[in-house]
């Protein structure tokens, strides 16, 4: 399990009980079914009407990653490259062959082959680019699909809240003061569903997928520029201690939130000699 997504969770659950219980006598008062609905039901209506609807069941399916440790073979995918680079180096290219089934990272795997294949420098980076955008795009809309969610939210909180003081006007000349504070209660009661729905789930899932997405393009492109250093005839030791540089800075970016940066530039730099 992922531990901050865990504790995210239950801090945010124990938020919202220890809100409860200091504000009022009755909990149940917070329970509404109907503005449950009206939230809920027309946060996913307005969702289905923005995008596909294999998107959206895609998306929804992300929920279950955000819960999960997904570990980062970035390491163990270096250590690969450079023992593969070694063989490389040393012209055993049969050595090199016979390791490719076993490399686990498919993206790797891709670039190594293209490179026993021959395979020129600027076909390998376009195929390797095309396959690290396609991800970028595929994972952008996973997280902008939870995003529109969290704008939609708060947005049929208020629609429940105006049902609500609709209800609650209407029935100022014929009802009690019971009923009027009903439907005072319900129209409240939607808007804080909104905004708690959009605000300790759906926002923040997008963001726990926008950051898995940065952190895996990072793995690809630093795999994609040891692959280069392959074709470039790079000494391990070189490949090493470059790739080991370029994962530091992406990391020191990412802490100052600068990772878009350091993507666009890495993929655009050109190697000088040793």
């Amino acid at each position: 399990m992922n531990v901050s997504s865990v504790l995210g969770i239950l801090l945010g659950t124990l938020l919202l009980i220890v809100s409860i219980a200091y504000n009022t006598d009755d909990p149940y008062v917070f329970w509404n079914l109907p503005g449950l609905t009206i939230v809920l039901g027309g946060t996913m209506a307005a969702t289905l009407f923005s995008y596909p609807i294999h998107e959206v069941i895609r998306g929804l399916k992300n929920f279950a990653v955000v819960l999960k440790t997904e570990r980062a073979y970035t390491r163990e995918d270096l250590h690969e490259i450079v023992e593969i680079a070694r063989l490389w180096f040393a012209g055993n290219i049969a050595a090199v062959e016979k390791r490719m089934p076993h490399i686990q990272n498919q993206f790797l795997q891709n670039g190594v082959q293209m490179v026993v294949d021959g395979a020129p420098t600027e076909d390998i980076r376009e195929l390797l680019q095309w396959r690290l955008d396609k991800l970028k795009a595929k994972e952008a809309v996973e997280s902008h699909l939870f995003r529109s969610m969290a704008m939609y939210a708060p947005a049929f909180g208020m629609l429940g809240t105006l049902f609500g003081l609709v209800s609650m006007m209407h029935g100022m000349g014929n009802e009690g003061i019971e009923n009027i504070g009903k439907n005072m209660g319900f129209a409240l009661v939607t808007t804080l569903y909104g905004i708690v729905f959009a605000n300790l789930m759906f926002k923040p899932i997008a963001i726990k997928l926008e950051r898995r997405t940065e952190r895996r393009l990072m793995q690809m492109s630093v795999l994609m520029e040891g692959v280069t250093l392959m074709v470039l005839k790079r000494s391990p030791s070189f490949i090493d201690i470059y790739m080991d540089t370029y994962i530091a800075d992406y990391e020191d970016e990412l802490s100052r939130n600068s990772v878009r940066g350091v993507l666009g530039i890495r993929g655009r730099e050109r190697y000088g000699d040793e």
